[in-house]
């Protein structure tokens, strides 16, 4: 079992890293990368930008110097314009601001000294080669400092002057960048553990109690019905499976013993017979040759008993078949023609056990759709329950009665009555209450399973000490009815059970 429930973790454990949390792993990075790629370009763009504003002032300038004059002059005034500006230049804290000559050597800084790994990008190559007139690099430096260079072409002629260039440090800019790398990459780490922490406790939530289901299954299937689940905090769907598999393993147990109580109890009752007929033969073989009495007397007892054990194996056969399904011949019958028969079936033992029917026959016919044999055990096996449990000198009633829709038929004895606690009790199967007589105990569970095929209902209702009624409610036949029923396959169902009267 602990290996069952190992796997069954590791499984859904699996599934879940395979699925809820690689997804989130996937979209954390993904969030990250998007992050990290927004930064890098606001940071590393809005260098470059201010590199190239700084460039579009110049040229600016230069356009509005030398507007007017000889070539040369013009030429010459810019390039003075240009060096001025180099001297001037009042970010040099910031960015080092070159002067470029057509083979791209340093004509002028301005710091006003010459570095030459400040040289080392290939910004100069692509503004001089390339056809946007403009070139960007990052390098390091010697010293191991990460700079930005931007070249650019002087639009006009400036006296030997070719192209511009600025050069400022991206230290500020990584130091940013790995602040924002740093908390961005704690931030999905919490994510993800977060993730991870919250995924692991609701797995777990739903892996033990399973786990625990899956054991308890698995004793229960062993034939361990006294196992139970404990409570589940929850309020949810593992909650309510663990109360109903609790509810199931106590009905199962209870089911059991009553099973158990009824095999008992239905062995007992073949036994009865069996002793007396196999007394009864010993003592014909023994004496009855010559004595004609005796030899009638064990005849008759024989034969009284025979037809007891027939009774009984009939209902045992009858629920049986039941249980598997069987097929209901319906056709349209008179409920009262149905009843009266059975009466005057089961009137002669009544006068032999000394009690008296009650019954005033309906005139008018009450039609119903069932089949008549089925219609027939229905009626024989009530009166027979009330018949057992009445006591000697007592009465049994029969009374039928109708509504627009349905017909009743209800047979009521003056017998012991059935326990309030057991009343409740009576439609589970196997069940047979404290003041159970003898009895196969499944006269009333075969009466149940036909009433409910049949589209009608079976009411009990009981006073201690004063007797029981039983009903059986059917509805009344319509046209078209036949088609509901024509034959009727029954389902094995669990029979609801029979009660102390059965």
């Amino acid at each position: 079992m602990a290996k069952k429930a190992t796997g069954m973790t590791s499984s859904i454990t699996r599934r879940w890293l395979r699925g809820g949390l690689l997804i989130t792993m996937v979209l954390v990075i993904l969030a990250e990368a998007l992050f990290l790629y927004s930064t890098y370009e606001d940071l590393y763009g809005g260098v470059q930008q201010a590199i190239l504003s700084r460039f579009s002032t110049i040229e600016g300038q230069l356009r509005a110097t030398g507007s007017a004059g000889e070539a040369s002059e013009v030429s010459a005034s810019r390039s003075q314009a240009l060096r001025r500006t180099v001297e001037q230049f009042d970010e040099k804290d910031k960015f080092e601001f070159m002067l470029l000559d057509p083979s791209g050597a340093v004509l002028t800084t301005a710091s006003g000294t010459f570095s030459q790994e400040l040289m080392a990008g290939t910004d100069v190559y692509e503004a001089m080669t390339g056809a946007s007139g403009s070139g960007i690099s990052t390098f390091r430096t010697s010293g191991g400092e990460r700079v930005m260079a931007i070249t650019v072409l002087v639009p006009y002629a400036a006296d030997g002057i070719t192209a511009m260039r600025l050069v400022t440090s991206l230290t500020l800019v990584d130091r940013q960048m790995m602040q924002f790398t740093l908390i961005s990459v704690g931030i999905a780490a919490v994510v993800l553990g977060v993730a991870l922490w919250s995924g692991l406790f609701f797995i777990r939530s739903i892996v033990l109690p399973l786990g625990r289901v899956e054991a308890l299954a698995t004793r229960i299937a062993a034939g361990d019905l006294t196992v139970r689940l404990p409570d589940n905090r929850y309020n949810d769907e593992i909650g309510r499976l663990c109360a109903t598999i609790n509810q199931m393993a106590g009905a199962l147990a209870e089911t059991e013993r009553m099973k158990n109580d009824f095999i008992s109890s239905v062995s007992h009752e073949l036994r009865t017979p069996l002793t007396s007929i196999k007394g009864w033969v010993e003592t014909i073989t023994a004496r009855g040759g010559g004595d004609p009495e005796i030899a009638r007397r064990g005849m008759a007892i024989i034969s009284a008993e025979t037809d007891r054990l027939y009774a009984m194996v009939e209902d045992l056969l009858d629920f049986s078949r039941l249980q598997n399904g069987v097929k209901l011949d319906c056709q349209v019958l008179d409920l009262v023609a149905e009843a009266t028969d059975a009466a005057l079936f089961v009137e002669p033992r009544m006068q032999k056990e000394n009690l008296r029917l009650i019954y005033e026959e309906p005139p008018e016919p009450y039609p119903v759709w069932a089949d008549p044999a089925r219609l027939r055990q229905v009626f024989v096996n009530i009166l027979d329950n009330a018949i057992k449990y009445s006591r000697p000198g007592g009465s049994v009633t029969l009374l039928l009665s109708r509504t627009a829709s349905t017909v009743t038929a209800a047979v009521r004895d003056e017998g012991k009555g059935i326990a309030p606690e057991d009343l409740d009790k009576v439609r589970l199967k196997f069940f047979k209450g404290k003041n159970a007589v003898r009895g196969s105990g499944i006269g009333l569970a075969v009466v149940d399973e036909i009433v409910t095929a049949l589209g009608g209902t079976l009411d009990i209702q009981s006073t201690l000490g004063e007797g029981t009624t039983v009903s059986v409610t059917l509805p009344v036949y319509h046209a078209g009815q036949e088609h509901l029923h024509d034959p009727l396959e029954l389902p094995g169902q669990p029979a609801p059970g029979s009660t102390p009267n059965s």
